[in-house]
């Protein structure tokens, strides 16, 4: 018998799949039950339906429910069931265990004893709530995390994979994960001197990692899941420290890695933004994605999501907002504004006193790619973990008032990029935030003698 919480976060179809006789006493209460056995409900919607849920649907109390549903599970011959915190708790211990150096087998069987069924929002916030509760590091969750896999993993490949449609965000991920994984099984096959150039191919997965971080990331730190998000992109960078520098004896270990994340994406990260996102969140990560682009892939136009009520009332606001603006010098539209920072030769980037991301210039050709995934993210989350500290000494020289500018340039493709951080401040020389430009100087830096005409070059 599979061991089922009965609270008003607990899924339906499970439990009707464990005791069919519930069907029938909630459809006494009202035919509205019947909804559930549509085919297309039930792979969709209804994969995430509640008690509380039903409850909304029937328009009964859910105290109410609740005390049919366990009536009716009563009849069925019973259920032992251990409340939702305590649950938790016990799956908390599991994850500490791990962390403590206990013996893997054991924990798996403990696990199976505590519950058959485990949702990767699950696993998200238990590790989530591990790192708010001072219990864990990020870091730490990162070191570990293969065998936080490997404890859930049963459970995980049991569950339902929810199923989106060509267009889908989602959709294109696994398209992606999909052609890696024909690309991984083509380099195991070909000769030893085939097998670099097919993995140069590979490589291009590093777009796919780049539109996660950047347009899945931010949704999920919103809604308070800030750990494995941090997790996830360590192993991004780690694959790309290992793509510079493949050779003959650590190709296998790079394949493996690549492996190991498609499945912590289709097992553990997808599922749970399938779970957590609104449809307004998926419509904000499929407008992002263009921006950044893709891998091997071209996504489908099957998917047609409903435009929420915010969406145009978010449009109409800026139809309205098209008056001029005063300035220290002059007057100009915001139109004319957007414009002008769109045609600089250079990307600029501001983050506010708070370390929010506020503003990036949508340029044509960005020397860094960008999605409006960032806006309203803190700065700190939008670099690679490593890096942070670099940011932290930054700002906090800035906000000090010791300095006033940060530059550093970089090789990248053959190009030298240029990267200046300049601290804004008020007529009171009050700290109200960061300004970063990023400029490619590679031709600037050929520049010799004198031009007096303009030279056109098509």
């Amino acid at each position: 018998m599979i061991k089922i919480n009965i609270d008003e976060k607990t899924k339906i179809l499970p439990l009707i799949k464990e005791y069919p006789s519930l069907y029938d006493d909630l459809l006494k209460l009202s035919p509205k039950i019947k909804k559930l056995k549509n085919p297309l409900i039930r792979r969709t919607l209804g994969k995430f339906a509640t008690l509380k849920d039903v409850a909304d649907l029937l328009d009964i109390q859910l105290d109410e429910l609740l005390k049919i549903v366990k009536v009716s599970i009563e009849k069925a011959g019973g259920l032992k069931t251990i409340s939702n915190s305590e649950r938790k708790e016990q799956l908390k211990q599991l994850i500490i265990g791990l962390h403590k150096g206990e013996d893997v087998e054991k924990l798996k069987k403990k696990f199976k004893e505590i519950t058959e069924d485990i949702s990767s929002g699950e696993i998200g916030e238990l590790e989530q709530e591990l790192i708010d509760e001072g219990v864990l590091k990020p870091e730490e969750i990162t070191k570990l995390c293969d065998l936080h896999v490997e404890i859930f993993k049963d459970a995980l490949d049991l569950q339902e994979k929810p199923e989106t449609i060509p267009g889908h965000p989602i959709h294109t991920y696994r398209m992606e994960n999909k052609k890696a994984l024909e690309l991984i099984s083509e380099i195991k096959k070909a000769p030893e001197d085939e097998k670099l150039k097919l993995v140069k191919e590979l490589a291009k997965i590093d777009i796919h990692y780049t539109r996660i971080e950047n347009q899945l990331f931010p949704i999920l730190e919103k809604i308070g899941i800030s750990g494995p998000p941090q997790v996830l992109w360590e192993v991004h960078d780690e694959i790309r420290g290992m793509f510079k520098s493949v050779n003959k004896s650590n190709l296998e270990k790079l394949l493996s890695k690549v492996e190991d994340l498609i499945y912590k994406e289709e097992n553990i990260l997808f599922p749970m933004t399938l779970e957590k996102f609104t449809e307004l969140d998926w419509i904000t990560v499929r407008q992002g994605e263009e921006e950044i682009g893709y891998a091997w892939v071209k996504p489908g136009t099957e998917w047609k999501p409903i435009t929420p009520k915010e969406i145009h009332l978010e449009e109409t606001k800026v139809k309205k907002e098209a008056d001029m603006l005063d300035l220290d010098v002059g007057k100009i539209t915001l139109k004319q504004i957007n414009l002008i920072l769109k045609h600089l030769p250079f990307d600029l980037s501001f983050i506010d006193e708070e370390d929010t991301v506020r503003y990036y210039s949508a340029t044509k050709e960005r020397i860094f790619p960008r999605s409006a995934g960032v806006i309203g993210r803190k700065v700190q989350k939008c670099h690679p973990p490593k890096s942070v500290h670099l940011v932290e000494e930054i700002l906090s020289k800035f906000k000090s008032g010791e300095k006033n500018v940060a530059e550093f340039w970089i090789q990248m493709n053959g190009r030298i990029i240029h990267i200046r951080y300049f601290a804004v401040r008020d007529e009171n020389n009050k700290y109200v935030g960061t300004l970063e430009v990023t400029q490619d100087i590679t031709d600037l830096k050929k520049i010799e003698g004198e031009r007096r005409l303009a030279q056109w070059h098509d």
